[in-house]
Formats: structure tokens, sequence, C-alpha cells
């Protein structure tokens, strides 16, 4: 990051950086027009360099756009935090060095399209967001949002999602299993991120002022997709019906529902709290099978069985 003054803020070490004029901001401003705690600067395992407005009292900017969900920056963005403006320079994204020999790469993100990746898609939904959304102001609008896609977003990182998206009031994650063996860890893993999602949701409506606690569903399926491009993105028929399936766990009365294939390859031991419902999946003529629980439900069975970390 480089200020109006020619002031360097290199993002090197670490991979979260906070912008404000209060002690231990990383990019401190000095400016009573930026909040103590403005912002966040997030770097995603696929080298790019996310923001995010934590609610400041006058917003962030990027390219005259201001920041209400995380914004990916781009090599020569112009950012605007109150009235303090500066460039941001990403040159090693845009000439990043080729693998090492022998580096392990399974889950890393390509900008070349691949149309047949076997892939697991978590899509995670904030429920009744509209009316959240005209209930609260602007600032604590942004600040619950941000909070929420960083902590979502940092849980699915953590537990090896290949890329997130950040899509309104959603985020949609995604495995991939080039290795056949390894489906059910991964699924497994995609699980513990669902109960970790919940469980950071559930922190939020405790440190947040909120009008009401902020509740979330999960959808969950397993299929090949067309993985790639510039923004690393999932595309096809399984990414749509994990979307479905999000949606259906309204109609449900659960919280978190899962495609016929995830619970196949999962091949959970007795006592598994899911259950089987057909269910009417939006676009899809013929009725469709989800296996669906409740997170608390999800939780306990995980730990009894000793497979939450999978």
């Amino acid at each position: 990051m480089l200020d109006a003054n020619g002031r360097r803020y290199p993002l090197i070490e670490g991979q979260l950086w906070a912008i404000g004029r209060g002690d231990g901001c990383t990019i401190m401003l000095d400016s009573r027009s930026v909040s103590r705690l403005h912002a966040l600067i997030q770097r995603r395992d696929t080298g790019d360099f996310s923001l995010v407005d934590l609610g400041s009292r006058n917003g962030s900017f990027v390219n005259s756009r201001r920041v209400s969900v995380p914004v990916v920056l781009c090599d020569g963005d112009h950012v605007v935090f109150g009235d303090q403006e500066l460039s941001f320079h990403n040159a090693q994204r845009a000439n990043s060095p080729l693998e090492a020999p022998g580096a392990d790469t399974r889950n890393a993100p390509t900008t070349s399209l691949h149309t047949h990746s076997l892939t697991t898609i978590l899509v995670v939904d904030i429920r009744d967001f509209t009316p959240l959304a005209r209930s609260v102001s602007e600032a604590l609008l942004s600040q619950t949002i941000g909070t929420w896609f960083l902590k979502v977003g940092q849980i699915a990182q953590r537990l090896g999602s290949w890329a997130q998206k950040y899509i309104g009031d959603a985020m949609m994650a995604v495995w991939v299993h080039d290795d056949r063996m390894r489906i059910r860890t991964d699924l497994l893993r995609a699980l513990h991120a669902v109960t970790d999602i919940n469980n950071a949701t559930a922190e939020i409506n405790h440190t947040l002022p909120l009008p009401g606690p902020l509740r979330i569903g999960a959808g969950m399926n397993t299929g090949h997709a067309i993985l790639g491009g510039t923004d690393y993105t999932a595309l096809g028929d399984t990414v749509n019906a994990a979307f479905r399936l999000e949606a259906a766990t309204k109609t449900l009365g659960l919280s978190v529902a899962i495609g016929d294939r995830t619970y196949n390859e999962l091949a959970l031991p007795p006592g598994s709290p899911f259950v089987r419902r057909e269910v009417e999946l939006k676009g899809y003529e013929a009725l469709s099978t989800a296996w669906a629980t409740s997170f608390d439900d999800l939780r306990l069975f995980l730990q009894a069985t000793g497979e939450l970390r999978g």
C-alpha cells in the first residue's frame, strides 16, 4: 500500500493487516476521519488480497465504490479510508513465480479452466438478511457482514477449501477432490467448516448490537464442476444444486442439507444425524434426495464419533 505522501505499507508478513488510527493497526492512518479499527486486508491462499470494511464511520472505498462486502484488490486500485487516499500494488501477483519442484499444489487455484473436476461445494447463507439490512445502520450492517465474511473465509481456508466466493449475503467454498482416496477426509473437513462457521456466527451475535440473532443455513453437494478462471470460480449443475439445497433448508426446517452423493461418499457410521428427505429444488423437474440435520446434532455427532477433525 502507498499513500499520497509516498509512505509505503508493505504487506509481507502474516495473512491479516488491520487499518485504522488505533494502536496496533498495521496501517496506521493519522486522521480523525479514520475509525480506530477501520478495515482489514486479508491475504488469501490464492495470493489475492481482500479488503473488508469493519463498519467504519466514514467508509472504505475502492475506485470510488463503497465497500460493504469483501472486495478483491487489484494492482493499481485507488483505495480511500475516510479522507486518506492510498494506492494498492501487487506486482508479485501478476508475476508470480512457478511452483518449486515437488510442491504440494493439490488444492491450489488456477486461472485455466478445468471442465471435469470432482468437487464439493459448500454454500452458507445468512437468513433474513433483507429485514436485517432495513433495521440497522449502514455502519453496523457493514461491520456485521464484513466480520462474518472474514471469519467464514478464514475457516474455509484453514480446512482446505480450494477457493471462496462472496455472493451477496452468502459464501461459497469449494473443495477439489484430486485424490480419490481423500474424498471422505475432504468431506469431513467441509462438515467441520460448517460447525465452525455456525460457532463463529454465534460469536458475532454476542459481540455486535444486532436487533436479533444472526442465523445461517448451509447446503453441500458433491459432483463434477468447471473450475478456474481469473476469479477462481466453480460453475455447473453441482454448484447450482448446492445453492438449491441451502435454500431447501428453509422448507425442511433444518439448518444443513447435503446431496445424495455427498452423503454416500461420507459413509457415516450408525447414528448419523442426517434424515433422508425428498425435496423439490428450484429449476429441477424431478424430486431430489437431500440429507438434512441441525447444526447442534451435526456437532454432537462429530464430537461423539471422534470425526470432528476429519
